[in-house]
């Protein structure tokens, strides 16, 4: 009888079951991930830059409510992780390689095929460090931020009435920078601490609200502007930061003379 119940009983640490909310939005993450896919094989880059972008939205959105109603997990972080790769790595580079690559040949098809590695080797690195570096930074440019300027380029293309299949130096080097900045040490910003539950000065909301309507003034322009902003923002960042520290040493090294 012993035996059994031991048998009967589940193993501690095992739960089952897995939390909805969040993993459907992370599912309807990578269903626009899949869309993107389809769509550029189809030539309709437009939309597939479209649906890349509503995808950064969902990604950002599952957890912060996965965190809000404290469903976190394993399960969704893992999730999320392989969602990420298709969504932001896998869809963006076949979208630029059929957009804008395909025309430098073995160059184009190489920046997309390291823009997809380097975007893997990017999330895989970030769920090994995620308890190890600081929270309001992120090492390396996150890889939602990567493909949203890749949809941000196609969709101000597409404004100024270029919606042909397009072959420019620029774009082929665009690629290979995002890739390199992905799997560097470059530090970003990570808006974590602007949480909804949060007080706030005044002046950010008024801040906010004068960006949403630039925003809604000129969408595609600003959206380009907004991500070329920010990934930028990295190495400007790093380097005063590194700029501060060798003064703060030189001033120790000068104090103990």
């Amino acid at each position: 009888m012993i035996d059994e119940e031991i048998r009967r009983q589940k193993p501690v640490g095992i739960k089952r079951g897995i939390y909805l909310l969040p993993n459907l939005i992370t599912s309807a993450s990578l269903f626009g991930g899949f869309y993107a896919i389809i769509a550029s094989l189809d030539g309709d880059f437009d939309k597939a830059a479209i649906a890349i972008i509503v995808s950064a939205v969902l990604d950002g959105l599952d957890g912060r409510i996965a965190r809000l109603t404290k469903s976190t997990s394993k399960f969704g972080v893992e999730y999320d992780s392989l969602a990420d790769l298709i969504a932001f790595g896998l869809a963006p580079g076949i979208l630029i390689f059929t957009w804008a690559l395909r025309p430098f040949g073995r160059y184009g098809w190489l920046a997309a095929f390291l823009y997809v590695v380097c975007g893997a080797l990017r999330l895989a690195r970030f769920n090994i460090q995620i308890n190890t570096i600081e929270s309001k930074r992120f090492n390396g440019l996150p890889i939602p931020a990567a493909a949203a300027l890749v949809a941000a380029t196609i969709l101000m293309f597409y404004h100024f009435g270029h919606e042909d299949i397009t072959k420019h130096v620029t774009i082929l080097i665009m690629v290979y920078t995002l890739a390199f900045l992905m799997v560097s040490n470059v530090k970003y910003y990570s808006f974590k601490e602007l949480g909804p539950a949060q007080r706030m000065p005044f002046k950010l909301l008024v801040g906010l609200i004068f960006l949403l309507i630039v925003i809604a003034a000129e969408p595609q322009v600003m959206f380009f502007v907004l991500t070329l902003g920010y990934v930028v923002s990295g190495p400007i960042i790093t380097l005063w930061d590194r700029k501060v520290k060798k003064a703060a040493q030189q001033e120790l090294q000068h104090k103990a003379r």
